[in-house]
Protein backbone atom coordinates (compact mmCIF):
# COMPACT_ATOMS: atom_id res chain seq x y z
CA UNK A 1 0.00 0.00 0.00
CA UNK A 2 1.51 3.65 -1.11
CA UNK A 3 1.93 5.49 2.01
CA UNK A 4 -0.09 8.46 2.94
CA UNK A 5 0.50 11.98 2.04
CA UNK A 6 2.91 13.46 4.60
CA UNK A 7 1.25 16.87 4.79
CA UNK A 8 -2.24 16.12 6.06
CA UNK A 9 -3.46 15.24 9.57
CA UNK A 10 -5.84 12.16 10.15
CA UNK A 11 -8.23 10.55 12.08
CA UNK A 12 -8.81 6.89 13.09
CA UNK A 13 -12.09 7.04 11.47
CA UNK A 14 -10.24 7.78 7.98
CA UNK A 15 -10.85 11.43 7.59
CA UNK A 16 -8.09 13.86 6.13
CA UNK A 17 -7.57 17.21 7.05
CA UNK A 18 -5.38 19.86 5.16
CA UNK A 19 -4.33 23.20 6.62
CA UNK A 20 -4.40 25.74 4.01
CA UNK A 21 -2.12 28.82 4.03
CA UNK A 22 -5.17 31.33 4.41
CA UNK A 23 -5.92 28.98 7.47
CA UNK A 24 -8.85 27.09 6.38
CA UNK A 25 -9.09 23.38 6.28
CA UNK A 26 -9.66 21.18 3.62
CA UNK A 27 -11.45 17.59 4.38
CA UNK A 28 -11.70 14.41 2.81
CA UNK A 29 -11.77 10.49 3.09
CA UNK A 30 -8.60 8.34 2.77
CA UNK A 31 -7.69 6.52 0.10
CA UNK A 32 -7.87 3.70 2.51
CA UNK A 33 -11.66 4.42 3.26
CA UNK A 34 -12.40 4.90 -0.47
CA UNK A 35 -11.14 1.28 -1.22
CA UNK A 36 -12.55 -0.22 1.85
CA UNK A 37 -16.13 1.19 0.55
CA UNK A 38 -15.39 0.50 -3.58
CA UNK A 39 -17.53 2.59 -5.55
CA UNK A 40 -19.01 5.13 -4.40
CA UNK A 41 -22.19 6.66 -6.19
CA UNK A 42 -23.89 8.93 -3.80
CA UNK A 43 -22.14 11.75 -1.09
CA UNK A 44 -24.34 13.24 1.53
CA UNK A 45 -22.76 16.88 2.84
CA UNK A 46 -23.66 19.51 5.12
CA UNK A 47 -24.62 23.06 3.72
CA UNK A 48 -22.30 26.39 3.83
CA UNK A 49 -22.51 27.87 7.16
CA UNK A 50 -22.91 24.52 9.54
CA UNK A 51 -21.26 24.14 12.15
CA UNK A 52 -19.52 20.98 12.93
CA UNK A 53 -17.88 19.81 15.79
CA UNK A 54 -14.37 17.75 15.79
CA UNK A 55 -15.16 13.54 15.54
CA UNK A 56 -19.03 14.20 15.66
CA UNK A 57 -20.99 13.43 12.33
CA UNK A 58 -20.13 15.73 9.37
CA UNK A 59 -22.05 13.46 6.65
CA UNK A 60 -22.49 10.25 4.23
CA UNK A 61 -20.65 8.51 1.64
CA UNK A 62 -22.58 5.57 -0.11
CA UNK A 63 -21.25 3.13 -2.22
CA UNK A 64 -21.97 0.14 -3.80
CA UNK A 65 -21.28 -2.07 -1.00
CA UNK A 66 -22.39 0.07 2.35
CA UNK A 67 -23.33 3.86 3.78
CA UNK A 68 -20.61 4.99 5.67
CA UNK A 69 -20.83 8.04 7.98
CA UNK A 70 -17.90 10.94 7.58
CA UNK A 71 -16.80 12.39 10.69
CA UNK A 72 -15.10 15.97 11.20
CA UNK A 73 -11.43 15.26 12.09
CA UNK A 74 -11.60 19.37 12.89
CA UNK A 75 -14.64 21.58 14.60
CA UNK A 76 -15.67 24.73 12.94
CA UNK A 77 -17.82 26.30 9.67
CA UNK A 78 -18.14 24.61 7.12
CA UNK A 79 -17.94 27.72 4.28
CA UNK A 80 -17.20 26.07 0.96
CA UNK A 81 -18.63 22.29 -0.09
CA UNK A 82 -17.18 20.40 -3.45
CA UNK A 83 -20.02 20.60 -5.67
CA UNK A 84 -17.74 18.19 -8.10
CA UNK A 85 -18.28 15.53 -5.78
CA UNK A 86 -21.60 15.61 -5.06
CA UNK A 87 -22.25 16.15 -10.05
CA UNK A 88 -19.50 13.14 -9.67
CA UNK A 89 -18.91 11.07 -6.43
CA UNK A 90 -16.71 8.74 -8.61
CA UNK A 91 -14.23 11.44 -7.59
CA UNK A 92 -13.75 10.04 -4.37
CA UNK A 93 -12.14 6.87 -5.74
CA UNK A 94 -10.09 8.62 -8.55
CA UNK A 95 -8.49 11.44 -6.34
CA UNK A 96 -9.33 11.26 -3.07
CA UNK A 97 -6.32 13.58 -1.55
CA UNK A 98 -6.82 15.91 -4.14
CA UNK A 99 -10.38 17.48 -6.85
CA UNK A 100 -12.39 14.73 -3.78
CA UNK A 101 -11.65 17.16 -0.95
CA UNK A 102 -15.36 16.96 0.75
CA UNK A 103 -15.81 20.86 2.43
CA UNK A 104 -13.76 23.20 3.46
CA UNK A 105 -14.18 24.73 6.66
CA UNK A 106 -13.20 27.93 8.93
CA UNK A 107 -11.49 25.59 11.83
CA UNK A 108 -12.99 26.97 15.44
CA UNK A 109 -9.63 25.39 16.99
CA UNK A 110 -6.78 24.80 14.96
CA UNK A 111 -4.91 23.35 17.72
CA UNK A 112 -7.45 20.17 17.40
CA UNK A 113 -5.21 19.02 14.54
CA UNK A 114 -2.95 17.67 17.77
CA UNK A 115 -5.69 15.36 18.21
CA UNK A 116 -4.58 13.74 15.19
CA UNK A 117 -2.17 11.41 13.59
CA UNK A 118 0.56 12.56 10.98
CA UNK A 119 0.62 10.52 7.57
CA UNK A 120 3.49 8.15 9.15
CA UNK A 121 1.45 7.53 12.28
CA UNK A 122 -1.87 6.78 10.36
CA UNK A 123 -0.04 4.41 8.10
CA UNK A 124 1.65 2.56 11.25
CA UNK A 125 -2.40 2.43 12.15
CA UNK A 126 -3.64 0.97 9.37
CA UNK A 127 -0.66 -1.82 9.45
CA UNK A 128 -1.10 -2.44 12.66
CA UNK A 129 -4.77 -2.58 12.19
CA UNK A 130 -4.58 -4.98 9.22
CA UNK A 131 -2.17 -7.38 11.69
CA UNK A 132 -5.18 -7.49 14.42
CA UNK A 133 -7.17 -8.49 11.46
CA UNK A 134 -5.22 -11.08 10.22
CA UNK A 135 -4.65 -9.62 6.68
Amino acid sequence: MASSPRDLHYSKEHEWVKIEPDGTALIGITFFAQDQLGDVVYVVMPKVGTKVKQFAKLGEVESVKAVSDIFSPIGGEVIAVNDQVTAKPETVNADPYGKAWLVRVKPSNPGETRALLSGEQYDAFLASDAAEKGH
